[in-house]
């Protein structure tokens, strides 16, 4: 079936519930998206992500394109089928890494030039070779190619790099093959500016796109800034499409956002902090290299129904992570993200029942109250 996204229920916060639907199943929103940059989220299995809930994971085009390059993937049969995953998959453009990662960027009309991160190899990111890329990955959401600016540039950057961006986004439409097959989102920019991104906001609203994603946040601000930036932009966001707020992904972050509008997150912070033992749970963070935890023979959580807690203890956990033992990373990995997907499984059914207002203020009580 084509790409759709029907919207059900808007609570008196503001807060959006509604379904995405693809070819590849269907997506319940507000909704939290595992990063699986090189076609894996790491230290978990596909079906560990199944059992936990993750309805859609996100993948990379500059990390794939570079390795293991998207023609082997398209000969795999596509990045589905490579990684064993076989629900919906969204992969960024690539253009934020290009920036951020590579070496020896240009930026031109036609493109971003670069050096490889891995061996210095030249590589042109177009619009056009973004969408190809992600068409041979054969994702089920790719998104246009975009300039993400720092967040401390000037206006007049901000602004060339806004329409420069525009301009990417009528290209990388124009180059999509089948739009029945692999939808595309547009991204808006506008740094910090909150007249900017309604200007960017209305522009790529008016083209045909099948979702909406901010862009250009979480890259230094100030919390309270990008709360503005976003309040400021949703409004100008058609209601009929999705609308996605890239790479945040702290528990106040989300509820905030969710609480502005918006429908999809992505973030690597349940992975890469279950790495140093930063775990979250529903009273806070707990550190699991803690000394006060050595003989703590208590779940992470109590409340948790995710396999770590069910059965392992912090004293346990902790030993591990001292002994550099493997399991460790595999076992706080999947309590993370089984806590991010069971926040949004809140916020949708709170919202459901028109009272996300005080679902938001009495996780946020318990959460933000102490950590260990």
């Amino acid at each position: 079936m084509p790409f759709q996204f029907k919207l059900h229920k808007i609570d008196p916060s503001g807060a959006r519930r509604g379904r995405i639907s693809t070819n590849r199943g269907s997506i319940d929103t507000p909704c939290f998206m595992p990063v699986g940059t090189l076609g894996s989220v790491k230290s978990v299995t596909p079906e560990e992500l199944v059992s936990l809930g993750a309805e859609i994971i996100l993948g990379n085009t500059y990390h794939l394109m570079l390795r293991p390059g998207e023609d082997l993937v398209a000969e795999a049969g596509g990045l589905h089928r490579f990684m064993h995953w076989d629900r919906p998959i969204l992969t960024d453009s690539g253009g934020f890494q290009v920036f951020s990662l590579a070496r020896l960027v240009r930026l031109q009309e036609d493109g971003a030039e670069f050096r490889s991160h891995i061996d210095g190899s030249a590589h042109l990111l177009s619009p056009e070779r973004a969408v190809e890329i992600q068409e041979a990955l054969d994702s089920d959401i790719m998104m246009a190619l975009d300039e993400c600016p720092a967040a401390d540039k000037p206006r007049e950057y901000v602004e060339n790099s806004m329409a420069l961006t525009t301009r990417w986004a009528e290209r990388c439409l124009a180059a999509r093959l089948d739009s029945e097959r692999n939808a595309l989102f547009g991204i808006v920019q506008g740094g910090v500016f909150a007249d900017l991104r309604e200007r960017h906001a209305q522009e790529l609203s008016a083209l045909p796109f099948d979702g909406l994603a901010i862009g250009g946040l979480s890259v230094g601000e100030e919390n309270a800034v990008m709360y503005d930036i976003v309040e400021a932009t949703t409004p100008h966001l058609p209601q009929d499409r999705p609308r996605y707020l890239m790479g945040v992904g702290e528990p106040r972050d989300l509820l905030e956002n969710i609480e502005r509008g918006i429908d999809m997150f992505d973030c690597v912070i349940p992975t890469r902090c279950a790495r140093t033992g930063r775990m979250y749970t529903r009273h806070g963070i707990v550190n699991v290299k803690n000394a006060a935890h050595t003989r703590d023979f208590e779940p992470l959580d109590p409340e948790c129904g995710c396999p770590t807690c069910r059965n392992y203890s912090k004293a346990y956990l902790r030993h591990l992570f001292l002994s550099k033992e493997l399991l460790v990373y595999r076992l706080l990995t999947l309590h993370n993200l089984h806590f991010f997907l069971d926040l949004m499984r809140g916020a949708r059914q709170a919202i459901e029942s028109d009272r996300f207002a005080a679902f938001k203020r009495d996780f946020l009580e318990k959460f933000e109250g102490g950590n260990t």
